[in-house]
């Protein structure tokens, strides 16, 4: 089991007399993630509504704001327990064994237009043979042929923009590695959150977006950016893409400063509890089994 404490601070400006914000920056409720405290802080102080999306346990943090600076705060402490298995012995599954939950992470959407490149992913994995090692490859493809570089893309950069750029950020790199993975009739998603181990040279903390794949019956976690280290990440959104997990989506005119978000992350080992710090495994993680019954109650 790992542990793990960390803390959020967005600060804006709202420039219009109304506006609306939903944000995902809370730890998600999963039967492999536990909160185990957290404390949540609005300033000024303003009504708020939190709602839990029943499948991957995401919450929802919806307010309203007026014209001001607002600051929103977020603390909290998880655990997080993952399945360890040996990569040989993992398969892939053919499309008429899929559950019906798994079918729409095969399908093209906004950012990651996996129908406009199978014929490359064809050629470049088509050979390979199929299972997790084959998923494996094109994580590396993707890690080797895209620099890692802050404040390069856009929120509207897609797979294809990344292919063609070969330069990009956490985000883009799942992009384009879930748009070659469904082009395989590979189930990808994309999850976001927060991620322990992150190379200090890389910038401040930041919100982490990595990839999951559906092999043999479970989601398994792959970091195409290879930022950070997979067993310190923390769910907070699971969704097609990028457009389904922002940390932040905002119906207003809002100014934010240059320093904004604020995260800060640390593992906590404690051997009574059978914590352990993340490390970089061989093994295969993965913290979702794919069950209709996978999210705790809230």
């Amino acid at each position: 089991m790992v542990r793990l404490q960390f803390a959020i601070e967005l600060r804006y400006n709202v420039l219009s007399p109304s506006c609306d914000f939903i944000f995902n920056i809370q730890a998600a409720h999963t039967r492999s993630q536990t909160v185990r405290h957290e404390r949540l802080s609005i300033q000024p102080w303003l009504p708020y509504e939190v709602q839990m999306e029943r499948v991957h346990g995401s919450r929802f943090l919806r307010l309203h704001a007026g014209a001001g600076p607002l600051q929103v705060s977020y603390q909290a402490s998880v655990d997080i327990c993952h399945h360890a298995q040996r990569t040989d012995t993992i398969t892939e599954m053919p499309v008429s064994q899929l559950p019906l939950a798994v079918l729409p992470y095969l399908y093209p959407s906004r950012y990651c237009q996996s129908d406009q490149l199978l014929r490359l992913a064809a050629s470049e994995f088509g050979h390979l043979q199929p299972g997790y090692c084959r998923v494996q490859a094109i994580r590396d493809w993707v890690q080797h042929r895209v620099t890692f570089k802050q404040s390069s893309t856009h929120s509207g950069t897609s797979a294809l923009d990344t292919l063609n750029d070969r330069v990009g950020v956490c985000r883009d790199f799942a992009h384009l590695m879930i748009a070659l993975c469904r082009a395989l009739n590979l189930p990808a998603r994309f999850a976001t959150g927060i991620d322990y181990g992150a190379d200090p040279r890389l910038g401040p903390s930041d919100f982490h977006a990595y990839v999951e794949v559906y092999l043999g019956g479970r989601w398994y976690i792959f970091d195409p950016s290879g930022t950070g280290i997979p067993m310190g990440f923390v769910r907070m959104g699971t969704g097609r893409d990028a457009a389904d997990a922002a940390f932040a989506t905002i119906f207003g005119a809002v100014q934010s400063p240059p320093a904004v978000p604020r995260l800060h992350i640390e593992a906590l080992a404690d051997p009574r509890d059978g914590c352990v710090m993340p490390i970089h495994c061989l093994e295969a993680l993965s913290t979702d089994d794919g069950s209709p019954q996978a999210v705790a109650q809230a």
